[in-house]
This record gives structure tokens, sequence and C-alpha cells, in this order.
């Protein structure tokens, strides 16, 4: 699996990105350097894995880049180094979606083992993610009349109540009923609040 992962690693202290490289890359996983936020903001193209950010760096902090990957929906797992005294601000960090916090100086062990939990977490969060993806991609397929019967049929009300609602005919409420159906690839309408509280929860995360 690590093979098809990129481990991030955004530090501003050259030697440890690259101590840090040579140790994950050691064992087999691909490795990717950045001295700093702006640069992963740049650089960073949705790729699968994980990312090891320090929390103070010069310029955009590890928090600051925490809300971009937030207001962006970019879902790579977040594991958050710290120095000492920084625990306050790290508790911040988990709040923030970060899946894990680690202190420096840490055992090699202790961060290699965390990679290798997280990079598991990351397959499926990137999978799920992918998943939620395409729901929406479906959904913001649907023309504005289309969603506006789609969001009554949620609230269970039926043909007749929707086509009084919006002062349209039965026949027409079953026309818009019927391509929303199929455009989010759906055949009962408890299929499709599924499909809608996913894209929701997902907004919420």
């Amino acid at each position: 699996m690590s093979e098809e992962l990129t481990v991030f690693i955004v530090d501003d202290d050259k030697d440890f990105r690259e101590s840090l490289s040579w140790l994950l890359e050691g064992e087999g996983h691909h490795t990717r350097c950045l001295e700093s936020a702006e640069a992963f903001l740049e650089a960073y193209q949705g790729e699968p894995g994980c990312l090891l950010l320090d929390l103070r760096m010069t310029g955009m902090s590890g928090l600051a880049l925490q809300a971009q990957l937030l207001e962006r929906r970019w879902v790579i797992p977040v594991i958050m180094i710290t120095g000492h005294g920084d625990v306050d601000v790290a508790v911040q960090a988990m709040k923030n979606n970060a899946v894990d916090f680690i202190e420096k100086p840490f055992d090699d062990g202790a961060i290699l083992k965390l990679v290798e939990k997280t990079l598991l977490r990351s397959r499926d969060i990137f999978s799920k993610a992918q998943e939620v993806n395409g729901i929406r991609e479906r959904w913001d397929s649907l023309s504005k009349r289309e969603v506006g019967v789609a969001e009554l049929v949620l609230k269970g009300m039926a043909n007749r109540e929707i086509a009084e609602h919006l002062g349209i005919s039965i026949k027409t409420v079953e026309i818009h009923r019927s391509r929303v159906m199929k455009k989010m690839q759906v055949t009962r309408v408890t299929e499709l609040v599924k499909l809608v509280v996913a894209i929701e929860s997902d907004s919420l995360r």
C-alpha cells in the first residue's frame, strides 16, 4: 500500500525534513518534502497519502494550513508535529481533524508506527471521499427545478402535494421526479435519502 501513497512532510527545518524522509523511505514509503505550508498548497494535487505537518513554521502555521484543507475539502489525514509546550495547540489541531500528533523529539519506531496506521486509514478516507464526490457531482447535475422537486420528495411530500406547492401539474412533477431518480442512479426514495445524507455529512465533517 505504501507504494501507492505519498507521505508529505511539511516542515521549515531542512535537516529535519531530510532525516524524516530518509527514515520513511528506508521502510519503503514514498515521501515528498516541502519547506512551507504555502509550498504544499501550491504543489498538492489531491494525491492519497498522509501529511506530516509541523505546527509552528515561518509563514503560514500548521493550524492555518489545516483550515485551508478543510475549506478546500481535501481529506488527506494530518499528523501534527509539535514542539515542547505545544500540547494545547495540538489539541486544537485534533479538533480540526488531525488524526494524531507527535511531539519532538520522537522515537523512530513511534513515528513509523503512526505513519503506517495513518496510511491504512488513508485508503478508507480517500475511497469514501471519491464516493461522496461522485454523489455530489450527480446532485449538481440536477436542474434547479429538479432540485426543488427532489427537496420536497425528501420531505416526504406526495406528487400531488408537490404539484400544489410548486404550482405545476402532477405530470410535470412525475417527469422531474423520474429524472432526479435516474440522474442520482437510485430507484427508491430511501436510497435518495441516504445519498443526500452522505453529502451533508461530508459537508459538516
